[in-house]
């Protein structure tokens, strides 16, 4: 099964690679880049598989390119609180 089939290990994933990130040395501007990046490639070329996931695509759909920075932001600080716990 995919990580994208479940929003909680899509969130642990997306956690496993925010902790490799600043392991490797990148500063929060180039994470939360990559985040926009990713929440772009996912929203124009993979069927949300979850309804979390569908709310997601949803909101990117409707948001322009600065609301779109926002949600990647606030996905970047949810999976951060996530694996801070």
């Amino acid at each position: 099964m995919s990580v994208l089939h479940n929003w909680d290990e899509w969130k642990n994933f997306l956690g496993d690679r925010l902790n490799q990130a600043k392991d490797a040395g990148l500063d929060q501007n180039v994470i939360t880049d990559l985040a926009y990046q990713i929440g772009d490639y996912l929203a124009k070329q993979v069927d949300p598989k979850n309804e979390q996931e569908r709310v997601l695509s949803d909101l990117w759909s409707v948001a322009d390119e600065q609301e779109q920075q926002a949600i990647a932001n606030i996905m970047v600080k949810l999976v951060q609180n996530n694996s801070s716990k």
